[in-house]
């Protein structure tokens, strides 16, 4: 067997027995492996999107994986409706049926396989979809329950180790599908910069990213004191969102809208609804968002939590 790379998956703050958001990936059964060998006592979960007609190969190498480990493994099924934003609504469901997974098995943290290269991949994506500063600060370590211990290794390094190791692993046929946004990004984008810059992007990418995050984390702080003050709920008191300074007030409104990330145009459209610019407008997902009587509300199609 030839020399595995060596990976420092950062598992600070995970207790013992998580469950992996295992795929059947190299960068998932990668990451089931770290989790074992660092004796966390992980449980292999492998979600079916219902996305393609035949998935068995991705769970038969989840199974292989967890049983060659000794660690417990499960399968669960979502369903992804028809309609916009395929891959958001698929991430939603996917980190609802972990949640439940956890809960049932007493989990407190999940792990997921994130790289760098994803964090690389999240910051443009981001940025294409107008998500200002907070999407530029792509993902954290650490969000909640969600924990990505490998999101400073490089995606090769992760393959490189699970092939040293001996573990089978699969890609999705939708990873090679440049109509996806993100695929696109990884295979046309990424690469077309690195040939105009002359060097490797990602690690600028990453790096910035961990800049603008402790910068975003202060301003989602201040955000979230503002919305509290302004209700919080259903319904948010205009007056005290028009008082405050605007980058604040973006904040707010955009943890009001929840998940997936709204795009900075219609945070701005909702801002021009509490000003009284307008009295309603729609949202991406079916969301409405109105005024009334000093207040706006929202109704429609609510996004997951």
């Amino acid at each position: 067997m030839s020399t595995s790379p060596r990976l420092t998956p950062d598992f600070s703050g995970v207790d013992a027995a998580p469950i992996v958001a295992c795929s059947g990936g190299p960068d998932s059964v990668a990451l089931l492996v770290l989790a074992a060998e660092a004796g966390l006592d992980p449980t292999a979960v492998y979600v079916d999107h219902g996305l393609r007609a035949d998935c068995s190969g991705d769970l038969a190498a989840v199974r292989a994986a967890a049983d060659r480990l000794g660690v417990p493994w499960r399968s669960i099924a979502v369903t992804v409706g028809d309609g916009a934003n395929l891959e958001a609504r698929a991430r939603d469901l996917r980190y609802q049926a972990l949640r439940e997974v956890a809960a049932d098995v007493g989990a407190t943290r999940i792990l997921v396989g994130h790289t760098a290269d994803d964090q690389a991949e999240t910051v443009i994506l981001n940025l294409l979809r107008g998500s200002a500063s907070a999407g530029l600060a792509g993902m954290a370590r650490v969000r909640d329950d969600i924990v990505r211990p490998l999101l400073h290794e490089r995606r090769a390094m992760v393959r490189e180790f699970l092939a040293a190791r001996g573990f089978d692993a699969v890609e999705d046929p939708m990873n090679a599908d440049r109509g996806f946004r993100r695929v696109w990004i990884r295979e046309e984008v990424i690469p077309m910069l690195n040939a105009g810059a002359a060097r490797d992007v990602v690690p600028i990418l990453a790096r910035q990213a961990d800049l603008l995050r402790a910068e975003s984390e202060l301003m989602d702080s201040l955000g979230a004191e503002l919305l509290r003050a302004a209700g919080d709920g259903d319904a948010l008191r205009v007056g005290v969102l028009v008082d405050a300074p605007v980058v604040l007030a973006r904040r707010a409104i955009r943890q009001w809208l929840g998940s997936p990330p709204p795009a900075a145009d219609e945070v701005d459209r909702v801002l021009a609804v509490v000003r009284g610019d307008c009295v309603a407008t729609e949202l991406v997902g079916g969301q409405r968002v109105h005024r009334s009587t000093g207040r706006i509300s929202r109704s429609g199609k609510q996004a997951l939590p």
